[in-house]
């Protein structure tokens, strides 16, 4: 369900390393997108009450928490039901992946990622980004 019948899309960025959160938010301020981030928890669970999302990035450790990503999820899949969730981590481990995916995650990206391939996910749910932008008919 898109939030408006403009055509604009939601995209959350949560990532605690500013460097990656910057890069992230640059990557989908396009045309088109509605772009928030948050650095921690509480700020990305706020967010996450106060705006229904198309996409969320999330990092799975926020400032040190190992399952703030993982808070993340739970409450996008239960506030933002239709929002693509991607994962980043520089921990894969079985048991971080398997979590994500039983929270609604639909990629389990290993840092450093490769932006072209967020770029390609955000394309299926329609979401456009710097590699991608809106598409003149």
């Amino acid at each position: 369900m898109n939030n408006s019948t403009d055509g604009i899309k939601s995209v959350l960025i949560v990532e605690d390393e500013q460097s990656i959160r910057d890069i992230l938010v640059e990557l989908f301020d396009v045309e088109g997108n509605v772009v928030s981030s948050a650095e921690l928890l509480p700020e990305a669970l706020e967010r996450l009450r106060t705006q229904r999302f198309d996409l969320v990035v999330t990092d799975l450790r926020l400032g040190g928490k190992r399952d703030g990503g993982l808070q993340v999820m739970a409450l996008a899949g239960m506030l933002s039901p239709d929002a693509m969730v991607l994962v980043l981590t520089a921990y894969p481990d079985d048991s971080n992946r398997q979590a994500s995916f039983r929270l609604g995650a639909l990629h389990f990206l290993e840092k450093p990622v490769d932006l072209a391939t967020i770029a390609q996910y955000a394309t299926t749910v329609g979401v456009r980004s710097a590699f991608a932008p809106a598409a003149r008919e």
